[in-house]
């Protein structure tokens, strides 16, 4: 049996440093483009080589954390697959419920990365085949689920949940887009009754509450979501930090300032994965039954492995182990204000 059983994509990333220039763009989010003109030939400064993908970049999180932790994830039978497993290796992650595909590659990202920011190229390969159809569910036993479906797999959530229930599972979710957009946004809502920690960002709470997520209606946010979800809901805000309702009481907290902002890759998975060990480390297990100090504490761990990461290249390098963040006095200064829901 498992503590934790992290389910999703695998890629191996590759991160080239570069100095290419920008041209302004309007369609676009960021408001610019990469300029890569074609017939050119341009050198890089680096190329850094890790493991990645939401799934993997979690149970390297569980793992360093000290759970016996395994990834269920598919992988190709090729040199890019070798190295995802020599790397799982290393971090002691069990490889032993690994699909194989044998006619697809392993997910491969080129990310070209420039003063923190990224553009990325990805290949999904044999992830887009990822399925939950005909995997003998016994074979994930664990005391965790972390789930981040890739693809269509989302269509398969429902068996998930169903067989976590009937085995006293605990799911600590971290939807996907296409969990959170049209017919898998229904289906979602239908099943978050059985999630015991969910991670969104605040614009997916936003989206999953059908309220605007600002300070004057946060509560009423939470309110929603609460009813939702009978564990414990963490709303992430990029810089401005977290919110996290279990139940009962509201916590907020900032972030940890970064000593130089590197690449930003993983944060994401870094705090869900972060928070969901340190509830299993304060004894969670499940539901809401936990006492403030264990939410407290997984604030804390979330929120540094995030900032640690942020601090070097790729989504796993960064990742904290037990002992670096519990001997650190750097991330005991975290402020958490608490008050009760009302």
């Amino acid at each position: 049996m498992y503590d934790i059983v992290s389910i999703g994509s695998t890629t191996i990333d590759s991160f080239w440093k570069t100095d290419f220039g920008f041209i302004a763009d309007r369609k676009v989010p960021s408001g610019k483009d990469l300029k890569i003109p074609f017939g050119e030939k341009y050198g890089v400064e680096d190329v850094v080589f890790t493991l990645g993908g939401n799934a993997a970049n979690a149970s390297v999180t569980f793992a360093r954390q000290g759970f016996r932790t395994a990834l269920f994830t598919k992988i190709g039978r090729d040199s890019l697959g070798d190295e995802v497993r020599s790397n799982l290796r290393k971090e002691r992650v069990s490889e032993e419920i690994i699909e194989i595909s044998e006619d697809k590659s392993t997910s491969f990202s080129v990310l070209f990365l420039q003063k923190g920011e990224r553009s990325i190229l990805t290949h999904h390969g044999a992830i887009n085949d990822f399925s939950l159809k005909e995997i003998e569910l016994h074979r994930l036993y664990g005391r965790f689920w972390y789930v981040s479906l890739p693809g269509e797999s989302y269509r398969q959530f429902d068996r998930l949940i169903k067989y976590a229930a009937d085995n006293n599972i605990s799911i600590a979710l971290n939807p996907s887009y296409k969990q959170l957009t049209g017919a898998g946004r229904l289906e979602l809502l239908k099943h978050l009754k059985r999630v015991s920690f969910l991670v969104l960002n605040d614009g997916e709470a936003a989206s999953l509450a059908g309220v605007p997520f600002d300070k004057s209606r946060e509560k009423e946010v939470f309110k929603k979501l609460d009813k939702l979800v009978p564990g414990i809901v963490a709303v992430t805000a990029g810089k401005k930090g977290v919110t996290v309702s279990d139940g009962r009481r509201i916590y907020r907290a900032g972030v940890f300032k970064e000593k130089k902002i590197a690449d930003r890759t993983g944060a994401g998975d870094a705090f869900g994965s972060g928070f969901l060990a340190g509830l299993a480390a304060r004894g969670w297990s499940g539901g809401r039954e936990t006492g403030a100090d264990a939410v407290e504490y997984a604030i804390k761990l979330a929120s540094a492995n995030a900032t640690s990461v942020v601090e070097q290249v790729g989504a796993t390098p960064g990742i904290l182990t037990k002992e670096e963040f519990e001997s650190n006095p750097r991330w005991r200064s975290l402020k958490i204000k608490v008050e009760n829901i009302k």
